[in-house]
This record gives structure tokens, sequence and C-alpha cells, in this order.
């Protein structure tokens, strides 16, 4: 059972791209389908997080928004920050999922129970990877995790 289902942002639930104006301002493209598979997963009792390497306004806009209460904005250290939370909330690496798309992720793809690698991931990042969506980062990919295990919750998809 996955109790908690925490992600990268960057290339994951985004496609990578990063928008600036010049005056220092940052946009970033998000999907509604991947907002609503964590809106599902979330009324599942499913825990939701965002683990990104870079801090980025526009992330912290997408948790508050999705109602994420977790949400670690520029770490260098995101397997010690998954850990953390995990821990924190009693639950284990085998009822932990973790989704990613590059170098960054590869050590918290690997302690999770469930590790999950984009479709546009890194080779280095799939290759360690459980299960590599069909969907692209930032374009349905983490509606496809969320589905994918809700249905591992229910039973189906063994």
């Amino acid at each position: 059972m996955i109790k908690l289902f925490a992600m990268d942002v960057d290339g994951t639930l985004t496609d990578g791209g990063i928008y600036m104006d010049g005056s220092g301002n940052e946009l970033k493209r998000f999907d509604v389908q991947d907002g609503q598979g964590i809106v599902r997963l979330l009324k599942s009792g499913v825990k939701v997080v965002f683990i990104s390497g870079r801090h980025s306004a526009p992330t912290q806009q997408r948790a508050d928004n999705l109602k994420i209460t977790r949400c670690i904005n520029g770490t260098d250290d995101k397997l010690r920050d998954l850990k953390a939370i995990a821990s924190g909330w009693g639950i284990t690496a085998a009822e932990t999922a973790y989704a990613g798309d590059d170098v960054p992720d590869i050590e918290c793809i690997k302690w999770s129970g469930l590790g999950i690698a984009v479709a546009n991931a890194h080779p280095s990042a799939a290759a360690c990877a459980d299960y590599v969506t069909e969907r692209q980062g930032g374009k349905g990919a983490v509606r496809e995790c969320a589905d994918h295990i809700i249905k591992l919750n229910n039973g189906e998809d063994r």
C-alpha cells in the first residue's frame, strides 16, 4: 500500500522549461490533468509532497493551489528530506512512491518502494526505476503515476 507519493518538480511535474522575463520573474507550466491526479490521490488518503532542488515561487504557488502541505522548495539533499518526511509520518520506504527525471532523483527512486521515472527521464534515472511512465514530465506523467498508485492501492495492476 502506497501512503506517500513524493515527486521532483522541474522535469517531472513540469516539462522542465523555465520561463524568465529578464526582470526576475519566473513562470512554469503545470498540466491540469496532473493536478487532477494529485487531487485524486489526496482524496484517496495518499499524502503528496513536492521535493525540488531549486527554489521557485511558482512551485510553492502550485503546492498551495493543490493543498499540498509539504513542499520542499530548494534542497541540496532530496533523499534526506524524503526520509525525514516519511519518518515523521510513520511511513516506510516500502509505502513510499517517488517520481523523478534526472540524476538528483536517483537516490530517492532507489530508496522508495515504488521508484518512478517519467518517460523523458535521463537514462540513468529510468534504469533504476520500478516503473517508467508512458507520458512525459509536465504532460500527464504525474496523472499516470497517480492512476497507477490508486490502482495498486485498490488491488488492481498486480
